[in-house]
C-alpha cells in the first residue's frame, strides 16, 4: 500500500537518465524525513526502466506511471498527472529540482492544489509536520525561513548541486499506478532530435576557471582560455561579467545563476559577495587569486594568493607550457 503523508521528490529525466538534481533530493529526503515515508513519484515512457537507478539512493518507495504522453507531453499534460497522483496519495510535501522543467511543472500543481510553494531552496528541514523551507531574500543578502503551516502538500524546489547525492541500501517498495492522462491538444511532437554537446556543462563540470571583475580585461579572458582549454575546465562568470560579449547568462555562478560542485575551483579577481559564494560554496577544493587581503573569497578558500589575477594567469599559462 503506498504511504500517505509521504516526503515525494518528483523525479526529472534528461536524454541520458535521471537528473542529477533528483539523486540529490533523494538523499536530503532520507536525512530530514524522520519517520515520514521518502517516495519518489517516477512518470517515465513504456518502455522505460529508471527505477533501478533511483533505487540504488535508498527511498522507501517509487510510484511509477508509465505512459509514452508523458515523456512527450507538454508540461501541462505532466503537471495534471502529478496533481492528480497528489490529490490520490495526499503526500506531506513534494520537492522539485529548480530547473527549467521543474520551474514550469511546480506551479502548475501548486495553483491546482492551492498550496505554497517555496523556489530556490538552500536548505530544508522539518519541524514536526511542517517543512521549513531556507532561501535568500532581499537582494540575497538575507536568509528566509518559510513555511505552509495548514495547507498541504508543502511544496518547494531546490538548485541543482546545492546538496550531494549519496547512495545507500533501502528495501524500496516499487508501485505502478495506472495514468490518468489528459491530451493537451495544443502540443504535438513531430520529431525528437538526441545532440551531443561540444563541452562540459558548467554545472557538471570537475574543473572550473571563474573570472570577476579583477579578470576581466581582454588579455586575461584571452590567457584564461587558453588555461581552461590545456587544464580541460569549464569557464564561469560572475554576474556582472555576463554584460561583456565574451560571456553569457549560461556561464553565470550564484544564487542569481548556476550553483555548482566541482572538485576544484579557481576563484580569479572575485571579491566573493554572498550571492556568488551560495553558487560555488559545495566544491571540494577551492583555490581565490584577489589583490584585496581582505576579500570575503579568501576566507572561503583552501588556498589564496593575494597579488593580481592578471600576473597570476599570466605566470600558471607559462608554468603549463
Amino acid at each position: 500500500m503506498v504511504e500517505k503523508d509521504a516526503l515525494w521528490i518528483v523525479a526529472e529525466l534528461t536524454g541520458s537518465g535521471v537528473a542529477p538534481v533528483t539523486l540529490q533530493l533523494i538523499t536530503k529526503a532520507r536525512k530530514i524525513a524522520g519517520t515520514r515515508s521518502v517516495t519518489v513519484v517516477l512518470l517515465e515512457g513504456s518502455t522505460d526502466s529508471y527505477e533501478t537507478e533511483l533505487a540504488a539512493y535508498g527511498p522507501d518507495e517509487i510510484l511509477i506511471v508509465q505512459d509514452d504522453r508523458l515523456r512527450e507531453g507538454s508540461d501541462r499534460v505532466v503537471a495534471w498527472q502529478l496533481t492528480k497522483l497528489a490529490q490520490d496519495f495526499k503526500p506531506n510535501a513534494m520537492l522539485f529540482g529548480a530547473t527549467p522543467e521543474g520551474r514550469s511543472i511546480a506551479p502548475r500543481i501548486q495553483d491546482r492544489l492551492r498550496t505554497g510553494l517555496t523556489a530556490d531552496c538552500l536548505d530544508l528541514y522539518y519541524e514536526n509536520e511542517v517543512l521549513v523551507q531556507v532561501k535568500p531574500s532581499y537582494g540575497d543578502n538575507v536568509m528566509c525561513e518559510i513555511t505552509c503551516p495548514t495547507a498541504r502538500p508543502q511544496m518547494a524546489s531546490v538548485r541543482p548541486n546545492t546538496f550531494e547525492a549519496v547512495r545507500a541500501e533501502a528495501e524500496t517498495k516499487i508501485f505502478f499506478i495506472t495514468g490518468d492522462i489528459k491530451d493537451d491538444p495544443s502540443w504535438q511532437v513531430d520529431r525528437v532530435d538526441r545532440q551531443i554537446a561540444s563541452h562540459t556543462d558548467l554545472k557538471d563540470a570537475t574543473k572550473v576557471l571563474a573570472l570577476g571583475r579583477g579578470a576581466a580585461k581582454d588579455e586575461q579572458v584571452r590567457t584564461v582560455r587558453q588555461l581552461a582549454k590545456t587544464l580541460g575546465a569549464s569557464i564561469g562568470v560572475t554576474r556582472p561579467l555576463t554584460d561583456l560579449p565574451d560571456f553569457t547568462i549560461a556561464q553565470q555562478i550564484g544564487q542569481s545563476g548556476l550553483t555548482i560542485a566541482p572538485a576544484f575551483i579557481l576563484n580569479l579577481g572575485i571579491s566573493g559577495a554572498i550571492q556568488y559564494q551560495v553558487g560555488m560554496a559545495a566544491s571540494k577544493l577551492i583555490v581565490s587569486v584577489n589583490r584585496d587581503e581582505n576579500a570575503p573569497m579568501l576566507a572561503q578558500s583552501d588556498y589564496v594568493y593575494v597579488g593580481d589575477a592578471g600576473e597570476f594567469t599570466a605566470a600558471l599559462a607559462k608554468q603549463l607550457q
